[in-house]
Order: C-alpha cells, then sequence, then structure tokens
C-alpha cells in the first residue's frame, strides 16, 4: 500500500505517521486490495482535521473527520472507513447468500 500522508499548518511527525499507519493497518485486516491512501492532516484555530482518500480495486473510499485532539481525529476518521470497508466488503461478497436467486429457492431446483 502507497501511503501518502500530508500536513496543512502542521509538521507531520514521526509518531503522527506511526499511529497513522498503524491506524490503516486495521483496514488492511478487512480489506488487503488497498492500492495507495492519500492523507491530510490539518489545524485551523484549535481544529485538527483529518481527510482520507482511499484507493482500492474498482472503488474510492472518503473519510473526514475533526476534533480537538489529532490523535482523536485519526481514530474517528478510522472508523468511518473501517465500516465503509465492511460494508463494501460484504456488499461484494455477499449477493446471493442462500444459493441463487429467489426464483431457484421458492421451486427448489
Amino acid at each position: 500500500m502507497n501511503l501518502n500522508i500530508s500536513g496543512h499548518h502542521l509538521e507531520i511527525t514521526p509518531a503522527i505517521r506511526d499511529y497513522v499507519a498503524e491506524k490503516l493497518d486495521r483496514i488492511k485486516r478487512h480489506f488487503d486490495h488497498v492500492i495507495d491512501a492519500s492523507i491530510i492532516m490539518q489545524v485551523e484555530k484549535l481544529i485538527h482535521k483529518v481527510e482520507v482518500n482511499l484507493h482500492v480495486s474498482g472503488r474510492d473510499f472518503h473519510a473526514h473527520a475533526e476534533d480537538g485532539n489529532m490523535y482523536a481525529a485519526i481514530d474517528m476518521m478510522a472508523d468511518k472507513l473501517d465500516r465503509q470497508i465492511v460494508k463494501h466488503k460484504e456488499k461484494s461478497s455477499d449477493h446471493h447468500p442462500d444459493g441463487g436467486s429467489a426464483k431457484r429457492q421458492l421451486s427448489g431446483i
């Protein structure tokens, strides 16, 4: 996975970079087809904002979070992204959970 982290009015320290990478590893546990992630962190007055664009094969995901603490904003962003990935994975893998279409189930074929 290609990880691109940039900061607006904020210096990206190695601790923040490691924390973001650790949180995105949780995403890779659910869905391992992640191509790249672009993360933008910014500080406006006392609000810390984190925005991520995640590119997977066939789809792009976007999550945005704001908080008074940068680490809390990263946690919220990771949770939002995790929910989106799990929902996408369930949709793509579970088209016919009971063995086929409704017509086929009723006729017993």
